[in-house]
C-alpha cells in the first residue's frame, strides 16, 4: 500500500505512520516541517494554510490518504480536490463532536449533526470537523471515510490529559480523585485508532464510524489506579464526591482532565454507540497498557510532554487541590 499522511509527525498522525511502517507500507508524510517525521518515510513539506502550499503534492499517486486536520474545512477541500484523481481512498479523522450537544446516550452515526461548510475558514471545532467531512465527501464520494473519534489517549499525546494525571500521581501524596470511582469512561488509544483506520482503508470502507472504545471499557478508578501502579509513587487517591468538586469551582475536563461528572456531559462523551466500528474489527487494548506505554514515553522526554499551541494547558492548580482536600 502507498499511503499519504497529511500531518504524520504528532500524536494521531504519528501513530498512523508508525503502524503503516510496521505493515511495510510505502509511507509519504506531508507536513510543515515543525517536527521530525518518523524515519523510513518519504517527506514532503508544505503549509496547507498558504497559497500554493500544496505544491509538493502536485505529482504522485497513492492508494490511500489519511488526514488529521482540525482547522478550516477549506484546507481539507483543497487537499481532497487535488488528490481525488490520484488517490484511492481518503480517511479524514473527524470527531463525535459533529453531533449537536447534548448528544443522547447510545447515539450512533445516524444521529443528527451540526451544519458544515466545506469551503469555510476556521470557526469552531464541531463545525470545522463537519465541514471537513463534507469536503472529503465532495471530492471522494463513497471513497471518503470519516473516523469520528472521541477522547484520544496514548503515547505522543500533545493535549496533556493523560500526561497530566501521570505526572500528578508521580509526585505522590494525597491526590484529588474525582468520583464516583466506578464512573465508566469511553476513549480510544491513538494506536488502536490508527490500526482500525488502516484496516478500514484496506477494506475500502467509507462513511462515518464512531471510533472509541465500548462504553465502560474502563473506569475513572481503573485509570487512576493504573497511573499509581506504573509510576510507583506513594500517591493516595482521595475519592471525592462530584458535588464537592463542582462546589469548589473546579472545572471538569480542563482542570481535572478526562473527568466529567455524571449527567448529560458524561453521556455525550462517554456513552456513544460504537457497534459499527466493533463489527468492522476495532480492537481496544486494556487501559493499563495505554497508561504504561504513555508513562514510558514521557520518561524519554526532556521538559515534559509536548503541548499543542492552539490548545490551552490542562490541569489543576496545586493550591486549589490542597484547599479542597484540606476541607
Amino acid at each position: 500500500m502507498r499511503l499519504l499522511v497529511l500531518g504524520g509527525t504528532e500524536f494521531v498522525g504519528r501513530a498512523v505512520v508508525e503502524d503503516a511502517l510496521a505493515r511495510d507500507w510505502d509511507v509519504t508524510v506531508f507536513h510543515r516541517g515543525r517536527h521530525a517525521a518518523p524515519s523510513g518515510t518519504t517527506v514532503l513539506h508544505g503549509d496547507r494554510t498558504e497559497e500554493g502550499g500544496l505544491g509538493a503534492l502536485a505529482p504522485g499517486r497513492w492508494d490511500a490518504v489519511v488526514d488529521t486536520w482540525s482547522g478550516a474545512p477549506a484546507a481539507v477541500a483543497a487537499s481532497a480536490r487535488l488528490l481525488a484523481g490520484r488517490a484511492g481512498h481518503y480517511a479524514y479523522v473527524s470527531s463525535r463532536s459533529v453531533h449537536p450537544f447534548p448528544a443522547e446516550a447510545g447515539l450512533d452515526e445516524d444521529g443528527p449533526v451540526v451544519d458544515g461548510d466545506p469551503e469555510a475558514g476556521a470557526t469552531d471545532y464541531p463545525h470545522d470537523k463537519r465541514g471537513g467531512e463534507l469536503a472529503a465527501e465532495a471530492a471522494f464520494g463513497d471513497r471518503a471515510l470519516f473516523v469520528r473519534a472521541g477522547l484520544i489517549l496514548g503515547p505522543y499525546e500533545n493535549i496533556g490529559r493523560l500526561p497530566w494525571w501521570l505526572e500528578r500521581v508521580a509526585r505522590g501524596g494525597p491526590v484529588l480523585a474525582p468520583g464516583p470511582r466506578d464512573l465508566p469512561l469511553q476513549y480510544v488509544d491513538a494506536r488502536d485508532l490508527a490500526a482500525w483506520t488502516l484496516d478500514a482503508v484496506g477494506k475500502g470502507l467509507g462513511g462515518p464510524y464512531n471510533l472509541v472504545s465500548p462504553p465502560g471499557h474502563t473506569t475513572t478508578g481503573e485509570l487512576l489506579e493504573a497511573c499509581a501502579a506504573v509510576t510507583g509513587s506513594d500517591a493516595e487517591l482521595r475519592w471525592t464526591d462530584p458535588g464537592a468538586v463542582l462546589d469548589a469551582g473546579i472545572q471538569p475536563w480542563t482542570e481535572l482532565p478526562i473527568w466529567l461528572p455524571p449527567g448529560e456531559l458524561h453521556e455525550t462523551l462517554h456513552q456513544g454507540d460504537v457497534s459499527k466500528a466493533l463489527g468492522t474489527g476495532l480492537r481496544c487494548r486494556p487501559v493499563a497498557e495505554t497508561v504504561a506505554d504513555t508513562w514510558a514515553w514521557l520518561r524519554t522526554l526532556e521538559g515534559g510532554a509536548p503541548q499543542r499551541p492552539d490548545r490551552p494547558r490542562v490541569g489543576l492548580d496545586p493550591e486549589t487541590e490542597a484547599r479542597l482536600l484540606g476541607a
